[in-house]
């Protein structure tokens, strides 16, 4: 079985009635009076509290002052920046690098440093450790030993050489050295005379006269 849609119609009404208001109609003024009472943000409700303790006219009177303070530092930047520059240009006419300016600067640091206060009662300091501890009995004990320890050390060493050289005279002296300077003067001499012979039959006459002279005539 077929059911028939109809479309639904709805009625909206020509005229729409305002909603009542929160507000009694009485107090026509007290949306306006509410919202005047928001504060209205200037430099006068930006400023901080004065801190306690302090008046108005104090307060005033401090800020004043360090605007004051803070114009002359900007004033003071500013004239320092251009003694800076007038330096710079100076430097550069001198012919002075930045190596000798760092140069300079350090070596008046560490003047001021050797000038200072700290530097002396710590010179003082060190001074006074020192000649307590070469004063004291440990440090001449210590100094003994070490100077006891040297002397040692060198009549060892002096006791090593003189072993080594009575060894080396017990060797020079013994069969078996004498026996082997003796061949070696042996051995020399015969090279040298092997080579004087040598040289002997090289230049002796005799020898040039065994063969004939040769006849260089172009034929």
């Amino acid at each position: 079985m077929l059911v028939e849609e109809t479309p639904l119609e709805v009625s909206l009404p020509l005229s729409v009635k305002p909603l009542p208001s929160p507000f009694p109609s009485g107090c026509p003024g007290l949306l306006s009076d509410a919202m005047t009472d928001v504060p209205v943000d200037s430099a006068a409700s930006a400023r901080t509290a004065a801190p306690e303790g302090l008046t108005l006219a104090e307060e005033e009177e401090l800020r004043s002052e360090l605007a004051k303070v803070e114009e002359e530092i900007g004033t003071l930047r500013q004239v320092l920046a251009a003694k800076e520059r007038h330096c710079g240009e100076l430097k550069r006419k001198l012919g002075l690098t930045p190596l000798d300016g760092l140069k300079q600067n350090l070596s008046k640091s560490w003047h001021d440093v050797q000038v200072s206060n700290a530097y002396v009662r710590t010179s003082e300091k060190l001074g006074e450790w020192n000649d307590k501890v070469t004063q004291s009995d440990f440090y001449k004990k210590t100094q003994e030993t070490l100077s006891q320890a040297g002397q040692k050390t060198s009549a060892a060493l002096s006791n090593v050489g003189s072993v080594i050289s009575r060894k080396l005279g017990d060797m020079r002296n013994s069969a078996t050295f004498k026996s082997f300077e003796d061949r070696v003067g042996t051995i020399k001499s015969r090279v040298v005379g092997s080579r004087e012979n040598s040289t002997d039959g090289l230049h002796s006459p005799s020898g040039a006269g065994d063969k004939p002279p040769q006849d260089n005539a172009p034929f």
